[in-house]
């Protein structure tokens, strides 16, 4: 069983001028003590076919997580533009959202993002150079992908064996989780949230 769920992301202030810093509240829940800090990363694709563009746009460290349930605002600042290629600025990208403990990803949530003009005459007749101070941000918040990872939330316990995975609905929230026993650390599932 996870020790760790996420049980609400919400992207607060979208859409947003691309200049705009994100932000998203984040809830979750720890279902056991945990000793370590849990580290928290937002990552934006700039190019769907070379990752080097992808830049960390923010980490942090929270806790030691003591069993109960969290909230919090991260804010990241935006990406930085010039380290995104000219055709790649506008149109539609990706944003990750993920989060790790002893350097183990757990859970990664991906949403589309589509970059384009606050304006129907720059949208039907693009400038040959991007107008970055133009440019909308609109996260699509309505069908992001997570992505579960099982790890190992107890490395400090002799116990080399990885925890069976245990998914479940939860009927406030309405995330679905798959039930499953994890038999190799390179399986991973992944569940839609609402």
């Amino acid at each position: 069983m996870s020790a760790v769920n996420i049980t609400d992301v919400t992207v607060l202030g979208n859409p947003a001028p691309f200049l705009n810093p994100l932000q998203f509240e984040i809830s979750y829940e720890c279902l056991v003590p945990l000793k370590d800090d849990l580290e928290w990363k937002l990552t934006y694709v700039g190019s769907a076919e070379d990752e080097t563009y992808d830049q960390l746009l923010e980490s942090a460290l929270v806790g030691p997580v003591n069993v109960g349930k969290y909230r919090f605002v991260f804010e990241a600042d935006p990406p930085d533009q010039a380290k995104i290629r000219e055709e790649d600025i506008v149109g539609v990208t990706v944003i990750l959202l993920t989060c790790s403990y002893v350097g183990q990803e757990f859970v990664r949530v991906g949403y589309y993002v589509n970059n384009d003009y606050d304006d129907e005459q720059l949208r039907e007749e693009p400038p040959q150079k991007v107008l970055i101070d133009r440019l909308q941000r609109n996260i699509l918040v309505d069908k992001p992908r997570v992505t579960k990872f099982p790890i190992n939330f107890y490395p400090h316990n002799d116990d080399n064996g990885e925890q069976p995975q245990e998914y479940s609905t939860d009927t406030a929230t309405g995330i679905t989780h798959v039930e499953e026993q994890v038999s190799s650390p390179d399986h991973q599932s992944e569940v839609q949230l609402p």
